[in-house]
């Protein structure tokens, strides 16, 4: 990295002084932008049975399933392109103007799924569009995540950066799910049995385009981030500057890059294989209706805000570092019992707790990850440097669930599978929170 380069980036942004109007405004914006960012992706997950059915058809039901998956990983690939993009967009003319574009392209992009030709009419090349289509929403999910995951602790005191991280990744998450799990309900009510197959699916993916609108409401008000702009009034911008993502990939950050990602996967992978599979588990597993289905996710989604939020508020007590020390023993051991008891349950009460209970381990795993990874980067490549971070690592766990259909074979062998795979993760996790340094505290 060039001298010039090294000084941009290393500029001392001195604690800012916010208003309470404006941490405020910035915390509902990251979290409402998150939210609607996975509010838009849980759509397809609360649909992969149907999607399978009319985009990728086969005699075996798992392997429709796992194209389904495979289509959601594709997404989540192209969203490192779309963090390069987006926060490049980010550190040099603000977090606020990237946030906006890319989540007004996140709700368009969704509600045109809905429009999408099934392979019954157009035969394989409906497959192809909604690859392409999934393709586009990856590079503006990424772009969202380079944004919202930076602005929301930039904005509020150090010592409510951890409450923050919990609060914007884990509960942005759990109110998407929560929201998705809520059209769910009323989509399924309106078109029950099979017109659901027919046009309910298609008016899940619609309200998609009422997130595009929702968000624009609230990004209108938002003030822009005080580090990025003390930055700015701090740089000279007569000096060469370097693309931040050229500056993250370089020598001096391609080490913290790398360990950055095995958190990242661990959490991301936890995720995906606890709130990212129970709608598909209770449908193909359990096989329980599709209106109880929802309510315990619903109950799930509220059980993932309050644990994210809890386990990013201990981090701010005994580090990060601890914590994921903490989250990954736990899960190591837990999830996989969790999913073999989940496997044979029959009673809605015991279905519903176990339910829970991966609801609350999972989401628990990547609560801090969003602050430690702010702490691992400067402000001026915060945004590119957390959002590759967070894509590339999540980029792992979105793929598990296609691997855990391939492997399965059939649907019997699943929740023994994803505890396999549960397993193999958080032992890399672990590996991760060994080698990395504590981070609390460490902001600029």
């Amino acid at each position: 990295m060039s001298l010039a380069t090294q000084e941009n980036t290393n500029i001392n942004v001195p604690n800012v002084t916010v208003s309470r109007r404006q941490m405020i405004n910035a915390s509902i914006a990251s979290l409402l932008g998150w939210s609607l960012d996975l509010f838009d992706l849980f759509i397809l997950l609360f649909v992969a049975p149907e999607i399978g059915r009319l985009f990728f058809p086969t005699s075996i039901p798992t392997l429709s399933l796992a194209a389904v998956y495979a289509s959601f990983a594709i997404t989540l690939i192209m969203r490192p392109l779309g963090s390069a993009i987006f926060g490049n967009l980010a550190d040099r003319t603000g977090r606020k103007r990237a946030m906006t574009i890319a989540v007004t392209g996140v709700g368009i992009s969704t509600a045109l799924f809905g429009a999408l030709p099934t392979v019954m009419q157009i035969g394989i090349f409906a497959s192809v569009l909604f690859i392409i289509l999934r393709l586009v929403q990856g590079i503006f999910v990424g772009g969202v995540v380079a944004s919202t995951h930076t602005i929301g602790t930039e904005s509020v005191p150090p010592k409510y950066r951890g409450f923050m991280s919990g609060l914007i990744g884990g509960g942005g998450a759990g109110l998407g799910a929560l929201l998705a799990s809520i059209v769910y309900f009323i989509v399924s009510a309106i078109f029950p049995g099979e017109a659901f197959g027919e046009w309910g699916w298609r008016f899940m993916f619609f309200t998609g385009i009422l997130s595009s609108i929702l968000g624009l409401f609230v990004f209108k008000s938002l003030e822009e981030s005080p580090y990025w702009a003390q930055l700015k009034q701090a740089q000279d911008d007569s000096k060469p500057q370097k693309a931040p993502a050229r500056v993250v990939f370089s020598r001096n950050y391609r080490s913290i890059l790398i360990v950055n990602v095995m958190i990242v996967a661990g959490g991301g992978t936890a995720y995906y294989l606890t709130s990212g599979y129970l709608p598909t588990f209770l449908k193909i597993i359990n096989q329980i209706p599709a209106e109880t289905a929802s309510m315990i996710l619903m109950g799930a989604s509220v059980i993932a805000i309050i644990s994210s939020v809890l386990f990013g508020t201990l981090s701010d007590f005994i580090g990060r570092k601890k914590t994921f020390l903490i989250i990954g023993t736990i899960n190591l051991v837990m999830l996989p019992i969790c999913y073999n008891q989940l496997g044979g349950a029959t009673g809605i009460a015991s279905i519903t707790a176990y339910v829970w209970g991966l609801a609350f381990l999972g989401n628990a795993a990547y609560a801090p990850v969003l602050i430690f990874l702010n702490e691992r980067f400067p402000t001026a490549i915060r945004s590119t440097g957390t959002g590759l971070s967070w894509n590339m690592g999540f980029a792992v766990g979105g793929i598990m669930p296609t691997f855990v259909q391939l492997a399965s074979g059939t649907t019997q062998n699943i929740p023994a599978m994803l505890g396999y795979f549960t397993i193999g993760i958080f032992v890399i996790y672990l590996i991760g929170s060994v080698i990395i340094p504590e981070t609390k505290g460490e902001f600029k």
